[in-house]
């Protein structure tokens, strides 16, 4: 039976711990953290989490690869600690899981995505 996007979210939330956007609050200053938003270029420019990165889903493994020529150095530390977000919290769950299988140590999705930042009236720029 072909897979939907609710089983895909479901296998990776097995491994992907998620956490609230009160508690990325908390880590936005913290320089052991990056903030990386998975979004499309145009979300992100219309409002982003301070001080996160924006690297879209769909470049994120070359992005992260140790050997492709248009990696990015930030994603060379595989203990770097990351926090994926994206709109609504599937994007980053999957991207989430892709930097596990990459071999990053601690990563975490934000549960809601931008959305539930806005709703919480969080800063943003």
């Amino acid at each position: 039976m072909p897979k939907s996007l609710k089983d895909f979210i479901s296998e990776a939330l097995e491994t992907v711990p998620e956490v609230t956007p009160a508690s990325v609050l908390e880590r936005v200053d913290d320089s052991e953290w990056m903030i990386l938003d998975v979004r499309e270029e145009d979300e992100f420019l219309a409002g982003h989490i301070p001080g996160a990165v924006n690297i879209p889903r769909g470049f994120l493994e070359v992005k992260a690869d140790l050997e492709h020529k248009k990696r990015d150095e930030r994603l060379a530390d595989r203990t770097r600690k990351i926090i994926c977000y994206c709109g609504g919290g599937f994007r980053s769950v999957l991207a989430a899981q892709t930097l596990q299988q990459m071999g990053f140590e601690k990563v975490e999705s934000m549960a809601g995505g931008w959305a539930a930042w806005e709703e919480n009236g969080f800063e943003s720029e």
